[in-house]
């Protein structure tokens, strides 16, 4: 009985630690752009989140990369998750188009095709 305690508890704070981590990756301070219209977007188990703040630090989940291993991991992400990824591209709005194309460009050099931005909703 008491190894079965052991292994709800375990399997308690696991669930604990990796939920509070999840949440870490979207709660990265952004002011981010406003759109007009709005989709909810579904639940994505395999979507991958990049944070890009407003000095051009790119983020994936809470670690720090630099743009020049980032298509080696978004490769590598792809490759573990059977070819299905999903990207949702966070950045702030006073971001120069030219500092997020290339990292566009390194999504779908990969082979990712499904690129979501996160915005605010228009509130007028």
């Amino acid at each position: 009985m008491t190894p079965m305690i052991d292994v709800v508890f375990l399997l308690i704070i696991f669930f604990l630690v990796s939920s509070h981590l999840a949440k870490q990756e979207s709660r990265l301070p952004l002011d981010l752009p406003v759109a007009g219209a709005t989709t909810i977007e579904d639940a994505i188990e395999k979507r991958l989140s990049i944070n890009v703040d407003e000095s051009g630090q790119i983020q994936v989940g809470s670690a720090a990369v630099p743009s020049s291993r980032l298509a080696e991991l978004l490769g590598q992400y792809q490759s573990d998750h059977d070819g299905a990824t999903a990207v949702r591209l966070r950045m702030d709005k006073t971001l120069p188009y030219r500092v997020i194309e290339p990292l566009l460009r390194q999504v779908a050099a990969v082979g990712i095709t499904d690129i979501t931005f996160a915005v605010h909703q228009d509130q007028n």
